[in-house]
């Protein structure tokens, strides 16, 4: 194992959403033994992490499942730090759910994200895409910029404000079609860091983090407000209940199981 200086940091990368602030906060904040190693902390929209996933900029970062496949043979996925879960996968909406057609032309929060997989495995017909930021996918669907958006993180618990309604829950559809938790997003490494040769212990102290969330829930309270874009609190609250789970502590085998089917699915489909 590469051992690392006490004062050279890794660079670890997630975003600014509830689930992932909750999860790192203890780990980034020193609140539990980080064993020596240090993590200075970069918050980037997920596509953005994503994007910079391909040019390898961090030591550990947040992925869409969808992108860590592509990124095997350069990332490390991490048994800890997951979103995956039941009931919680994206929404399609639109204003008019009824003229939705594979010609209406849809929003997504990225071209690399799992939502973005999950709609070409609902309905590979569906081409008329365009990248938009989660945050304003649901402002262009209710101003008729968009036919429908594919909406991601908080957007599910206050898409009706807009006037929206469900085309399909991709979640629902996906646990009907495999009967297993729908693998969201992820946290690597990068294997040509020295995080690769501590994945390990990196692991054990990220559990231990959220360990540490679950175990003082207003602990990161203010840490999560101040990166949450103005979330209401019981937004908050929904999304981290909804994405931190047991899942997020380890895959587990039922986790395994639908990571490896969700690249099983990709690969059929020609995707990946």
């Amino acid at each position: 194992m590469t051992a690392l200086h006490p004062h050279t940091p890794l660079h670890t990368a997630f975003s600014p959403c509830p689930n992932d602030t909750l999860m790192f906060h203890a780990m980034v904040n020193g609140l539990i033994n980080t064993r020596g190693l240090t993590f200075t902390p970069h918050l980037h929209d997920i596509d953005a992490l994503n994007q910079m996933g391909f040019s390898q900029t961090y030591d550990i970062t947040k992925l869409s499942f969808f992108t860590a496949l592509k990124l095997r043979d350069t990332h490390t996925r991490l048994d800890a730090g997951s979103a995956l879960g039941f009931g919680c996968g994206p929404l399609l909406v639109g204003m008019a759910p009824d003229r939705f057609t594979t010609d209406s032309l849809v929003a997504i929060p990225g071209e690399l994200t799992t939502a973005h997989l999950l709609l070409k495995l609902w309905n590979p017909g569906i081409t008329r895409t365009v990248v938009d930021r989660f945050d304003n996918i649901l402002k262009g669907v209710a101003s008729g910029t968009y036919d429908a958006g594919l909406i991601i993180h908080e957007g599910r618990f206050v898409y009706p404000d807009y006037g929206c309604r469900k085309i399909v829950d991709l979640g629902q559809w996906w646990e009907e079609t495999t009967g297993l938790p729908i693998p969201l997003g992820c946290i690597a490494v990068k294997n040509a860091s020295p995080a690769f040769d501590n994945r390990k212990t990196i692991t054990r102290i990220l559990n231990a983090s959220i360990q540490y969330a679950f175990d003082h829930p207003h602990a990161s309270k203010e840490f999560v407000k101040a990166h949450a874009q103005e979330m209401a609190d019981d937004v908050i609250a929904g999304h981290i209940a909804l994405y931190v789970n047991e899942f997020s502590l380890s895959l587990g085998e039922n986790g395994t199981k639908a990571v490896t089917r969700l690249e099983e699915m990709a690969a059929w489909a020609n995707i990946l």
